[in-house]
């Protein structure tokens, strides 16, 4: 009998395909940027900020979710600073 997702399944799996495509595009403009002095992350992180504030966020809740995202990424990570 095969597993069949649920909505919460369906709206999760969304949402990290969402996550992982975002990043890889961001991993392919760093590799081609043609200004190295404007960082990639940099400019990504300003305009998905703008565009959250654009999409109805609240400036409180996009800091809170980028603080904590900070905050908890040495767990990830295990102190690599980048994947190997």
């Amino acid at each position: 009998m095969g597993y069949s997702m649920d909505a919460a399944d369906l709206w999760q799996s969304r949402l990290f395909d969402v996550v992982h495509a975002l990043g890889g595009e961001l991993k392919d403009l760093h590799k081609s940027n043609p200004w190295p002095e404007q960082p990639v992350l940099d400019e990504a992180m300003k305009a998905l900020a703008t565009e959250l504030w654009d999409q109805g966020f609240s400036e409180t809740d996009i800091r809170a979710a980028f603080e904590t995202a900070v905050r908890l990424l040495p767990a990830y990570t295990a102190g690599e600073d980048t994947r190997p």
